[in-house]
């Protein structure tokens, strides 16, 4: 079988290929694509060309047309490209065409997450679910993994070898399929037994959009040293720390971050993972506001959570991270076209809808250590009142620190 996973002993080559249609304008295709090369970086690879074509509704035989397939083979042998990378996933008869008229390596983006996946899965839950969601990818793509074996004409009687070997195959995924979930099954009850034993402290999960700085404020809460990069998919692995916050204490979980276009064997994969946002009291959504589209991946987000969590009817705290990043241009005096999102200051901004959320929206960096008193004074009251309502023979403990700090003040 071809592996799905992307060589890494040197940096590869790569040109993305999107599509332009009545559904995704030339802005939203142009940002998916800043996203996929995000992703091919991540991976490993440099990307040294972007083609995008408008087209109804994508090709059924080579996702792009003739002409600007055969532009992309000038390109890639002029370039020495040695990977072409396509924003939506593609059927097998899309790859097997492509790859013929190519001559290099077809991924999509599911194939490409899943290698980044891969790469950074390091317990056994996690890489058993990269596992299942591997083998979930490979199933319906088992055609053109065969290609190279010798076929005959189909009907009674004429089933060729590479049919067969196609069926045995496919028999031997499902068991795989079905052997992995069992493992699943298995680190699940584990997991509950785990939760169950940390009581009933109050539970915080970091939730977002991936690379918006989950990780970096898990460090600063907790003082922890959780793995942080700016990559897409930094964190993989679920991780629960113990924080005290003046004389509180919770638990705070650190989950993987969501993207667009993730398939849903994906998110059926790790639904597990995020087994801590379904049992968590409060959810910090992290959002970088420096982002052009925050907006739309916040919905990504709490879409995402409604599909794993069956709705996100918990407390929520929005934490609109990396202002130290946002930027802006004014418009000028005599300049009487629309605004856009690029004129809008961030005091504007604040004045939106995020004015309506109150006391529970912050606004920090948590690179600069900007406003984190302010958040941590914001977590210990929601928890404080979760905490309350589990121990109420607390009250007088709290009430007697309250006064204490407010003479101290």
């Amino acid at each position: 079988m071809k592996d799905l996973i992307i060589d890494k002993e040197s940096t590869e080559r790569a040109v993305l290929v999107g599509l332009i249609t009545p559904n995704q304008n030339e802005a939203k295709a142009n940002e998916y694509l800043d996203e996929l090369e995000f992703l091919a970086d991540t991976a490993g690879a440099v990307t040294v060309g972007k083609f995008l074509q408008r087209l109804q509704s994508r090709d059924s035989r080579t996702f792009v047309g003739k002409g600007k397939l055969a532009e992309i083979k000038e390109f890639v042998e002029a370039n020495d490209v040695g990977m072409a990378i396509f924003d939506d996933d593609l059927t097998s008869k899309q790859v097997a065409n492509i790859e013929r008229e190519l001559q290099i390596k077809i991924l999509d983006r599911t194939s490409l997450i899943l290698d980044i996946f891969a790469k950074r899965a390091q317990t056994a839950n996690a890489k058993t679910q990269v596992e299942l969601a591997q083998y979930q990818y490979l199933l319906p793509r088992l055609t053109r993994l065969w290609t190279h074996l010798e076929r005959q004409r189909g009907g009674i009687g004429m089933r060729g070898p590479g049919e067969t070997q196609i069926e045995t195959d496919r028999r031997i995924i499902l068991d795989k399929i079905s052997r992995l979930k069992e493992e699943l099954r298995s680190i699940d009850r584990q997991k509950a037994i785990q939760r169950k034993n940390r009581g009933k402290l109050t539970r915080v999960a970091l939730v977002g959009y991936t690379n918006v700085g989950k990780s970096t404020i898990m460090n600063l809460l907790s003082k922890s040293d959780v793995f942080a990069e700016n990559k897409l998919f930094a964190t993989l692995d679920t991780t629960v720390r113990k924080v005290i916050i003046d004389n509180l204490p919770f638990l705070l979980t650190d989950t993987v971050g969501f993207i667009r276009k993730l398939p849903t064997h994906l998110v059926e994969s790790f639904k597990s993972t995020l087994d801590e946002v379904r049992d968590a009291d409060i959810l910090v959504h992290v959002v970088d506001i420096s982002h052009p589209n925050f907006e739309e991946q916040i919905e990504v987000v709490n879409h995402t959570l409604t599909d794993v969590c069956g709705g996100i009817d918990k407390p929520m705290i929005m934490v609109f991270n990396k202002i130290d990043a946002y930027k802006y241009t004014p418009k000028a005096d005599d300049d009487l076209t629309p605004g856009t999102r690029e004129n809008v200051s961030l005091d504007e901004l604040k004045a939106t809808w995020m004015n309506r959320m109150g006391h529970d929206a912050v606004f920090i960096s948590a690179k600069k250590g900007t406003n984190i008193d302010e958040l941590k004074n914001l977590l210990y009251e929601k928890a404080k009142e979760i905490h309350m309502a589990r121990f109420p023979y607390n009250d007088f403990l709290f009430q007697k620190y309250d006064d204490l700090t407010d003479q101290q003040e």
